[in-house]
């Protein structure tokens, strides 16, 4: 979980290249997937629970 002053100061950047990518749900900076907008665990987390619509497990 990230500290609530990076994501805001994340939102505050001067310059848009400087702005990092973070997950929606829990805020984690690394491992961000741009299509969905979610961190890597987070995206596996809600694709095991069905919440994600076309995406399943590989192995179903």
């Amino acid at each position: 979980m990230a500290k609530t002053c990076m994501t805001y100061r994340e939102q505050r950047r001067k310059y848009a290249n400087m702005v990092r990518n973070r997950c929606q749900k829990c805020g984690r900076p690394r491992g961000y997937i741009r299509r969905f907008g979610l961190c890597r665990i987070c995206f596996r987390e809600l694709a095991l629970e069905g919440k994600i619509p076309g995406v399943v497990k590989s192995s179903w």
